[in-house]
């Protein structure tokens, strides 16, 4: 949300003799949230539309989420309130892609930890209906995402909506093995995938999305690094590689480790991190044996790890936080941080993955104003793995565009 992690960091550490998670816990935690969906049927953007959409009922629709009317013009473009979420905007299509983002993973994990097939053929039912099925399936594209009345309609900021694919994505790679998922059924979501991937690396709106200098940034490189991998394109795999080291860290990272672009904004503490959370969902789907980008460093000392440095101390005791609370949603923050695990498996330190298990064992669901953040997609113990994401998060988190 996610490295050569070939199961979701839940399996990782059940494997580890001296893991200081409850790993029982987390175990029963998956299998039941599992159980659950069972008795779910897929839900596809065919389910829903708006009116407002310039799109077909294949196409994926979002609007903005920081636009609202004009109280001046109540029928014109709509005019903006950075940090302000517009409940009233369609999130639909948002909404059935995060529940394809939580079950999807969350039973194949339950597949590969009880060997029980019902999880594996219901996990396979959800992608056959979102990216084979000629009646539900979406188009592998987002031309319609983050649309603002009377203005636009889509954007390349939409992009980040998509980001809840990279645990699906993940997931998919684990299923390969599943006894129902037949060889026509990999091949077809691979095309689907490696569509959406020449899509994202050659329309305006990817091209502008990837050379934005912030979160969204990160984000391409992360669902294009997932993605890559999932196609098997070694060539996008070398190019996101490179782009961690050569853009998102000499233009992201300050020399203190912090993130002067999401620190200007009106939810500092959430989109730092947001952030935190996608690059470290980079480093852990690219880093290989002889490139580990956790320990990658510029001359000057910047890197993942001291961006870690920066945050963690703030996740401990939010409190020392030194900018202004969040505009929205300060009180849910923080959660439970995939970059805290990958960090600690990725430095082959406990250091912090410890310093994450207050988060882990007391956040509970949160509510929120009926649609969950991009953040939620990585509130999981399975990173938004981001991950082969195995482990679902929390069903209700702070919206986080």
């Amino acid at each position: 949300m996610i490295r050569a992690l070939k199961l979701a960091p839940l399996l990782v550490l059940l494997a580890a003799p001296q893991s200081p998670i409850d790993l029982n816990r987390e175990r029963d935690r998956v299998v039941s949230a599992a159980r659950t969906y069972l008795a779910e049927e897929p839900m596809t953007i065919t389910a829903s539309s708006s009116p407002r959409s310039a799109g077909g009922p294949h196409d994926f629709f979002s609007e903005g989420d920081y636009w609202w009317p004009d109280p001046q013009n109540p029928g014109g473009p709509y005019i903006q309130r950075d940090g302000m979420s517009n409940p009233d905007n369609f999130a639909d299509h948002r909404r059935y892609l995060m529940r394809l983002s939580v079950q999807v993973p969350a039973l194949t994990a339950a597949w590969k930890l009880t060997g029980d097939r019902r999880y594996a053929d219901h996990a396979a039912k959800h992608l056959r209906a979102w990216f084979i099925s000629p009646a539900t399936r979406m188009n592998p594209n987002l031309e319609y995402a983050q649309a603002i009345h009377g203005r636009f309609t889509g954007r390349g900021t939409g992009i980040i909506d998509t980001i809840h694919l990279v645990e699906v994505a993940r997931a998919a790679e684990v299923l390969d093995t599943a006894p129902g998922w037949q060889s026509a059924d990999k091949a077809a979501l691979r095309a689907w995938f490696t569509d959406y991937l020449t899509w994202l690396t050659t329309h305006p709106y990817g091209i502008a999305e990837r050379d934005a200098k912030n979160n969204h940034g990160t984000c391409w490189v992360m669902q294009v690094a997932a993605f890559a991998h999932l196609t098997g394109d070694q060539k996008l795999l070398d190019y996101t590689r490179d782009r961690f080291k050569t853009v998102l860290v000499p233009n992201q990272v300050a020399p203190d480790g912090s993130f002067p672009e999401e620190l200007r904004r009106t939810k500092p503490y959430g989109y730092s991190l947001f952030n935190l959370d996608a690059m470290a969902t980079v480093a852990q789907i690219l880093s290989t044996p002889t490139d580990n980008l956790w320990t990658f460093q510029l001359p000057d000392g910047r890197g993942l790890r001291r961006a870690m440095d920066y945050m963690v101390p703030f996740i401990k005791d939010k409190k020392a936080w030194p900018k202004p609370p969040d505009v929205m949603y300060d009180a849910e923050w923080p959660m439970r941080h995939p970059s805290l695990l990958f960090a600690g498996q990725g430095s082959t330190s406990r250091t912090t993955l410890d310093s994450g298990l207050p988060c882990v064992r007391t956040r509970r669901s949160m509510k929120s104003s009926g649609t969950s953040s991009s953040a939620s997609r990585f509130c999981g113990s399975t990173c938004r793995a981001r991950r082969t994401v195995v482990v679902p998060p929390p069903r209700h988190c702070p919206r986080f565009p």
